[in-house]
């Protein structure tokens, strides 16, 4: 009856869970990711962001290229990282039911055999009193099992189960971000190799019009009308820009390297990699998430708020450490000398117990334990108000670049017209002797750097709105 007592009040204590409940941080207010303040008028006919819910879950066909979308999905099913991190996440998601498994009652079974002497003289008895050779020799069979359960009085088992499965959140949101990586990382590469391949068409092309000058001015050579200096200076810049393009070739195969990686393969096994940069989309729409909504889809930030769960949780581990505990258990035994004895009562024993512990002085350890675990949580929380900022930030940033590159490409545009115009004109004004090769070759070179800035600012519009995506965009979700 006692016992049965005992039992009845350690459950009715059973529900106490001391520690702090852990509350999500309340969601930030701003309705725009920029200032007033900042620049923003739009540029007319460039892609343009517009706040709601953000983009689609496969956001990278917004880009128009099947061949893209076949290498983001062959990375989601190949890349090493991704498969490391798949892995990760179902080890943290076995350690949580392992840990929920001290919440049930723990049951073992044990057989044990042993053949054993008795040590007579040990009880002050000799072999020869009685009528022995020597120290009789005897077998014991053995079978049993007991059960224990921890009243878990104060939680903190509940605590251990509640930041593990928070911890398995946190690895779950690690596992979301970093797919999500890898697929703006799959996406930038072939913004990359288009673009390098942009850079090529433009360094071939302007090849080309330096062989028209080397043409020009061997035919006013010929003609009696130029000189050789005219033809070395031609030459020259031939040569020059001729040894741009080995340079462009091999950043191109670093590039295509780089892809075969991130889909999981070898670079003999990606296959052809022909992307154009003027077929790809820039949708005149970019859808981008709320900042009220963002806190609850990027991955960085859902996984710093597990943290600071599995932080909030692990102060109430320390404080349980800090009060009694109290368990309960049984055992049955059977055991004899032969094997038909396990079968009868006579050879049955049994206990039933209950334990308490409880610290008493512990150097002030529990204490400062517990206050580790609260600073920890404050730490936890700061990190992730950090994460928060930093997600704004990010944002904000590519949002100003949006801006800012559809402008920059359409001054790069005019830069090109202009300066080819020019350089029409130098190389008819050379033509006819009003000038000479030098003011042709400027008007190149000038042709040539307004060129490859387009390309540049081409380039760099298409990356970043690849990564505004990234940046607004959930986890990656199979």
């Amino acid at each position: 009856m006692r016992l049965a007592l005992l039992i009845l009040a350690s459950a009715t204590l059973a529900g106490c869970t001391v520690g702090p409940d852990f509350q999500r941080p309340a969601t930030p207010t701003p309705e725009n990711y920029r200032g007033a303040t900042e620049r923003q008028e739009p540029v007319a006919g460039t892609p343009q962001a517009t706040l709601g819910i953000g983009p689609q879950a496969r956001w990278w066909q917004a880009f128009g290229s099947p061949e893209l979308d076949a290498l983001v999905d062959r990375a989601m099913l190949h890349n090493q990282t991704l498969a490391a991190s798949d892995a990760t996440l179902a080890a943290a998601a076995h350690d949580a039911r392992a840990i929920a498994g001290k919440r049930l009652p723990q049951i073992d079974a044990s057989a044990r055999v042993e053949q054993q002497q008795a040590n007579l003289a040990t009880f002050g008895f000799s072999s020869s009193s009685l009528g022995l050779a020597g120290n009789p020799d005897f077998h014991l069979y053995s079978v049993g099992g007991g059960i224990s359960y921890d009243l878990d009085l104060f939680g903190g088992v509940r605590r251990q189960v509640e930041q593990a499965r928070a911890q398995a959140e946190a690895q779950q949101r690690r596992t979301e971000a970093a797919h999500l990586t890898v697929a703006g990382q799959v996406v930038n590469q072939v913004l990359s190799i288009a673009a390098i391949r942009a850079q090529i068409s433009t360094a071939e092309m302007l090849l080309q019009e330096d062989q028209r000058n080397l043409d020009l001015t061997q035919k006013r050579k010929q003609a009696g009308e130029g000189t050789l200096v005219e033809v070395l200076n031609a030459q020259s810049q031939y040569v020059a820009d001729q040894g741009d393009i080995p340079q462009f070739y091999q950043q191109l195969e670093e590039a295509r390297h780089l892809l075969a990686v991130l889909v999981g393969v070898s670079p003999s096994e990606l296959g052809v990699t022909e992307f154009d940069l003027s077929k790809l989309v820039l949708t005149p729409g970019i859808p981008v998430t709320l900042p009220s909504e963002l806190v609850h889809k990027r991955p960085d930030i859902l996984q710093a708020e597990a943290n600071l769960h599995a932080a909030t949780a692990e102060i109430g581990i320390a404080t349980a450490r800090m009060y009694p505990d109290i368990s309960l258990g049984a055992t049955l035994s059977q055991a004899g000398p032969a094997i038909s004895d396990l079968v009868t009562n006579s050879f049955r024993g049994y206990d039933l117990f209950a334990g308490l512990t409880a610290p008493i002085f512990h150097g002030g350890t529990l204490k400062a334990q517990r206050a580790a675990a609260v600073s920890r949580a404050q730490a936890a929380a700061a990190t992730y108000q950090q994460t928060v900022l930093e997600a704004f930030q990010q944002v904000a940033d590519l949002l100003s670049a949006l801006q800012h590159d559809a402008q920059s490409v359409a001054t790069q545009a005019q830069s090109v017209a202009v300066a080819q115009h020019s350089l029409q004109l130098s190389r008819r004004s050379f033509q006819v002797g009003n000038s000479g090769i030098l003011q042709v070759l400027d008007s190149e070179r000038l042709y040539q750097r307004a060129s490859s800035n387009l390309v540049l600012a081409r380039s760099r519009q298409y990356l970043n709105v690849a990564r505004l995506y990234v940046a607004t965009a959930g986890g990656w979700t199979r």
